[in-house]
């Protein structure tokens, strides 16, 4: 009796002993991958990798595209600017021409009327009719001559102004074509990131497929 009680412990206890090896056996792949199934789990976290790369990328030719956007509008604004202070200029040198003409005229008259005043003083004498009217011919064209000289300082100090402004917006204009070169040589770089982002997305699907495949 003794004898049977130690076979049927000994046997439960090799049954146990069994059950033990196999459950350690089933768990074993958990605890310790294998090539195939590592080769997947690469693959997914590269596809993940690839997608956050795509994403990035595709934020950063969209703001690039929007800089661009915004340094074409910059740039027909200043062209616009430097084009009416250009126009402001020739304005101002034609009123300028001028008025140096009209400056010059009254100089010729001032210059005659002293002539006849010295004349006239001779032969009519210095409180005549002829010598009065002379005096008062010599202080309008003086008047005239002296209002055409402030037009010309006027002219000047506009003529003075417009080129600043002009050639600040040309700076500006210079400015924005860098700024736009710029900013189209780092979209056109972005979008060459993401077709590279799209092949690497592609290619670790690719390889995604091919190790499910050979795991099955």
């Amino acid at each position: 009796m003794n004898a049977e009680k130690l076979i049927r412990r000994s046997a439960i206890g090799l049954a146990f002993a069994g059950l033990l090896a196999g459950g350690a056996y089933a768990q074993s792949p958990d605890l310790a991958p294998t090539p195939q199934q590592q080769d997947i789990q690469n693959d997914k976290k590269d596809i993940r990798s690839d997608k956050k790369d795509l994403a990035k990328d595709r934020a950063d030719r969209n703001a690039d595209q929007r800089d661009i956007n915004k340094d074409k509008r910059d740039l027909a604004k200043d062209r616009a600017d430097r084009n009416k202070d250009q126009r402001d200029i020739n304005h101002d040198r034609r009123d300028l021409n001028k008025d140096r003409a009209d400056r010059n005229a009254d100089q010729r008259d001032i210059n005659r009327d002293k002539a006849q005043l010295v004349r006239d003083d001779k032969q009519f004498g210095a409180n005549s009719a002829q010598a009065q009217a002379d005096r008062k011919d010599l202080r309008a064209d003086r008047a005239d001559r002296n209002a055409d000289q402030r037009d010309i300082n006027h002219d000047r100090r506009d003529l003075n102004k417009d080129r600043a402004d002009r050639n600040a917006d040309q700076r500006d204009i210079n400015h924005d074509k860098a700024d736009l070169a710029k900013d189209r040589k780092d979209r056109n770089q972005d979008q060459k990131d993401i077709n590279k982002d799209k092949k690497d997305l592609h290619k670790d699907r690719k390889d995604l497929r091919k190790d499910r495949r050979g795991h099955k």
